[in-house]
């Protein structure tokens, strides 16, 4: 199903996320594409909070590649990836253990590009665009849900 959104704030942004992040389980990939500034961190803040992570905790990894999101009853961890840094090539990925580091947990992909579909396919896909004056077009991809465009 693909569910079209309109976000007039960061914190419409982040709940838009929330929404999303209380549906993921264990190996569910979110790739998240747009702009820089864009919101895509913002949504992962929602999608920590939906999973039960502190959301005041969430930072776009670029330097770190990836960081983790623990919800306090240690069901889920939210690993979130930022492959800005990286060149879009498979044995970049590897070498830096990407794959690996994502298995067993939902994950958040940020500037996901052609080589880590090879290496890790997305459950989920977001697109977050500039609207007019400070508002986003979220577009959330989700064929775990059966249904029509909406």
């Amino acid at each position: 199903m693909i569910r079209k959104l309109v976000s007039e704030s960061p914190e419409q942004t982040e709940e838009a996320g929330a929404t999303l992040g209380r549906t993921l389980d264990a190996g569910d990939v979110v790739y998240l594409r747009g702009d820089l500034g864009a919101g895509k961190t913002c949504f992962v803040r929602g999608l920590a909070r939906g999973l039960g992570a502190a959301a005041r905790e969430v930072a776009s990894p670029t330097f770190a590649i990836v960081h983790e999101y623990a919800a306090p009853d240690g069901r889920l961890v939210l690993r979130h990836v930022d492959l800005y840094r990286l060149e879009d090539r498979a044995a970049d990925l590897l070498s830096v253990g990407v794959p690996d580091a994502l298995e067993g947990a939902p994950a958040a992909v940020e500037w996901p590009g052609s080589a880590i579909a090879v290496l890790l396919p997305p459950t989920i896909e977001v697109v977050i665009d500039r609207a007019a004056g400070e508002g986003r077009r979220i577009m959330i991809r989700d064929p775990r849900i059966p249904g029509r465009e909406c």
